[in-house]
């Protein structure tokens, strides 16, 4: 983990969908190279958090900082430029296009070398992508396609990898394969907030969480002491602190 101002900063996060208060409240922090994963039952805001950074919803209130500048003034298109990506929820690969092409949209506008290199990155870190470079992203499994969305997020090489619901419809083998990548690419430096429905998977991976209720960050601290917290175990694992081991 990095040491100073946090690569990513939230403060008072607010925003509604017409009538409806989706998100009320939500600040947290990221550090460089920390993986942090943001907790909550569906409805509570996690996704809406995660388009909030890429500018892809409107703010009613509060302040995204990144790097220490705020992203307020900045479009969606913009922050590729800055060094952040995101891998939607559902994977959202470009079904029509093969392996090599949904990668090199993710590095649209970048100099051929840049492509290239990214690429033979991609198939080092992912090496079934290389065996199905030439195969439309549709024909792929589930997995592999949400290792593409993976890899195509990383093709701009970022600097913060948002995560929306990686493990989302994928077999419990596949998403054990999915998550070893996620932690080899935190190892190589990537910084990482996670939004993920398997709350101790989240926390497994994770340095810090935090956990996301009706809109309003709630609980935060080190993975370790949300798996011991009482509310959280009672919330999201179905077993009690005090009577079952950590």
């Amino acid at each position: 983990m990095g040491d100073g101002r946090p690569l990513l900063k939230l403060t008072n996060l607010a925003v509604n969908y017409g009538d409806v208060q989706a998100v009320r409240n939500v600040t947290l922090e990221v550090h460089q190279g920390e993986v942090v994963a943001l907790l909550g039952a569906n409805g509570a805001g996690k996704s809406t958090t995660l388009k909030a950074v890429c500018r892809l919803v409107k703010l009613a209130g509060g302040d995204i900082q990144f790097d220490g500048s705020s992203l307020l003034s900045y479009p969606t298109e913009k922050l590729v430029g800055l060094g952040i990506a995101l891998v939607p929820e559902r994977r959202r690969v470009f079904p029509a296009l093969t392996v090599t092409e949904n990668l090199e949209m993710g590095a649209y506008g970048k100099p051929a070398t840049y492509i290239r290199e990214g690429i033979e990155e991609m198939f080092a870190l992912f090496p079934a992508l290389r065996l199905y470079s030439k195969k439309m992203a549709a024909g792929l499994s589930g997995g592999e396609q949400q290792m593409l969305a993976i890899a195509r997020g990383l093709m701009s090489r970022p600097r913060l990898l948002l995560l929306d619901e990686p493990s989302l419809g994928l077999a419990p083998i596949l998403v054990d394969q999915v998550f070893e990548k996620l932690q080899e690419v935190n190892r190589n430096g990537t910084t990482m907030l996670l939004v993920e429905q398997n709350a101790w998977l989240a926390l497994e991976m994770s340095n810090r969480a935090y956990v996301l209720e009706s809109g309003v960050t709630t609980v935060s601290g080190t993975s370790s002491e949300l798996m011991a917290n009482e509310h959280v175990r009672n919330a999201y694992f179905g077993v009690s602190a005090t009577n079952s081991a950590s």
